[in-house]
């Protein structure tokens, strides 16, 4: 009999099945790495250190960002800004993950989190809202895009100029719908589009009136605010 505190395991088998599952979303990941690794070579760095920051970085946004930033002289502190205003809802989706998350030893728990993306977080949450904890997708998804990420990137270093630029090709639309499909996919109470709502208007006045980059942060405050003040009731 476990004496383990911890209440999760990761199952193998399943880590292999979400790596599949999220298979097909990868080759677009690709497509904007080739992308990423044509606009570094083209601002100045090394194909190896482009392909470094894609391995130890893996944050495909943020990388554009710092990248706008580089040149012969690096402004630090705004590009660590830049790139946490864009991360920082990084911060929000680990909240929302946390209460599957405090049920694996934390050598678990901030080695899964290194490979979180927002499609697996996606999956994950809606799999939670559906009654399912599903971590599995949060490795085994998020190494499968990690992996597309660093291949596209390596691709575009010394093939880029083939697709020089994917959202001419409406590639830059297949995230956003993934991510929209797996919100239709869940609950649809009043609590919940009330919610989306809320997020979506706070996001766009955000987009419109804010510094770049903090509609994100700012759509999910107003969208969490509201479900924490307007709580469901659980069935007697």
């Amino acid at each position: 009999m476990s004496t383990s505190p911890y209440a999760y395991r990761l199952q193998p088998a399943k880590v292999r099945s979400e790596f599949f599952r999220l298979l097909p979303i990868s080759f677009f990941v690709v497509a904007f790495g080739m992308a990423f690794g044509l606009a570094a070579v083209q601002k100045g760095l090394a194909p190896l250190e482009a392909t470094l920051m894609s391995v130890m970085v893996f944050a495909g946004a943020s990388q554009f960002a710092a990248i706008e930033m580089w040149g012969s002289e690096v402004a630090v502190l705004p590009m660590m800004a830049v790139v946490f205003a864009i991360n920082s809802r990084h911060l929000l989706m680990g909240a929302s993950l946390y209460p599957m998350l405090r049920e694996l030893p934390p050598g678990q728990r901030y080695g899964i989190n290194m490979v979180l993306t927002d499609a697996s977080w996606a999956v994950a949450a809606q799999d939670y809202q559906q009654g399912r904890r599903n971590l599995e997708v949060i490795l085994g998804g998020g190494l499968v895009l990690w992996i597309a990420w660093l291949i596209g990137t390596l691709l575009g270093v010394y093939f880029g100029r083939l697709l020089q630029d994917p959202q001419s090709l409406g590639l830059d639309m297949v995230l956003g719908c993934f991510l929209l499909a797996m919100a239709l996919g869940g609950k649809k109470t009043p609590r919940v589009l009330v919610a989306w709502s809320v997020a979506a208007t706070a996001a766009m006045m955000a987009y419109w009136w804010m510094p770049p980059h903090t509609h994100v942060v700012v759509g999910a405050l107003a969208g969490g605010i509201v479900g924490f003040f307007w709580l469901e009731r659980k069935p007697a």
